[in-house]
């Protein structure tokens, strides 16, 4: 453990302690953790597999998922494995350079699901507001375009953040508070006035994840509008059904970020609480996203029972 009136402006590593007060349950805690990764990993390849190998789900709704699905094996993977490391072999050194790298690719990517879920929810208004035009407006072309829009934007604003911290001189301690490398986390061991870069945190959060948020929120006022505008119940309820999939995994996904985020900021709570709230954040909607489209989803169920050769239920 680095020492606690270590004097150097510029460190070359961090040290990871994981979740304080909690050290002597590290163990038994990386249990669930590695049981939720696997699991993320499993159901995640297998949704991707099987999106790209059935045809029928080559719609804009899959497609948006399957970018989703990715983003989300790609974030876990990128804080899970080292925050094992700190619970089995209590290995939380970190170079600096990967530290930022991994501040970087969890902002990035968890403002890409945002978007990815924006994009899943404009798919639905299409779909239910205007079906006549939903396949000439979600074209493959609009489509690519979306995605890469979505990745562009999170890669601009995001890529100040590791280039900003790395100016900063942290002359107090180089440990981290946390199972992995967060910018807030940062920010708070740096020497010297940093109002503006959380400004900056703030504007840029707005500007992916609150924006995405309010426009998602729009886009089912206007869904609801048109369905309770429908002449029977029966085509209501099947409307709403085709949205309750992307409903869940909202909830799933926003509410553990929204509570993680403003506490971060804003609260007063326990270290060890915070911490775990944030794991939830990145653990939880990875592995929640396929088994809600899977077993919610007629198409994808029916698929995968095929290609686990299964018999249908």
């Amino acid at each position: 453990m680095a020492d606690s009136n270590w004097t150097s402006p510029s460190p070359s590593t961090f040290i990871l302690v994981g979740i304080p007060g909690l050290e002597k349950a590290h163990l038994w805690i990386s249990i669930p953790f590695c049981s939720v990764y696997i699991l993320s990993l499993l159901g995640n390849s297998l949704l991707l597999a099987v999106i790209k190998v059935e045809p029928t789900l080559h719609e804009p709704m899959y497609l948006f998922l399957a970018m989703l699905a990715f983003t989300d094996l790609v974030v876990s993977t990128t804080a899970v494995p080292k925050t094992l490391c700190i619970f089995w072999f209590r290995d939380g050194a970190t170079h600096i350079d990967m530290c930022l790298a991994q501040i970087f690719l969890i902002h990035c990517l968890t403002t890409m699901e945002s978007g990815f879920m924006l994009a899943m929810a404009f798919d639905r208004y299409v779909a239910i507001c205007n079906p006549l035009q939903h396949s000439a407006i979600l074209t493959n072309r609009v489509i690519t375009m979306i995605g890469l829009g979505i990745v562009m934007r999170g890669a601009v604003l995001l890529g100040p953040h590791p280039i900003l911290l790395r100016q900063l001189p942290y002359c107090t301690t180089n440990v981290i508070s946390h199972t992995y490398c967060e910018f807030m986390a940062l920010v708070k061991l740096a020497c010297v006035d940093t109002t503006v870069l959380r400004a900056y945190g703030l504007v840029v959060a707005f500007l992916t994840g609150g924006l995405d948020f309010i426009f998602i929120v729009l886009s089912y006022i206007l869904i609801l509008r048109a369905v309770f505008n429908l002449p029977s119940k029966e085509a209501r309820l099947k409307s709403l059904g085709t949205c309750s999939s992307h409903v869940c995994i909202m909830l799933v996904s926003y509410t553990p970020a929204f509570f993680s985020f403003f506490s971060h900021r804003f609260g007063h709570m326990d270290p060890h609480i915070h911490i775990l709230v944030a794991n939830v954040y990145l653990l939880v909607p990875p592995m929640m996203n396929p088994i809600i489209y899977g077993v919610r989803t007629p198409g994808i169920r029916q698929s995968v029972v095929h290609i686990l050769g299964l018999k249908p239920v």
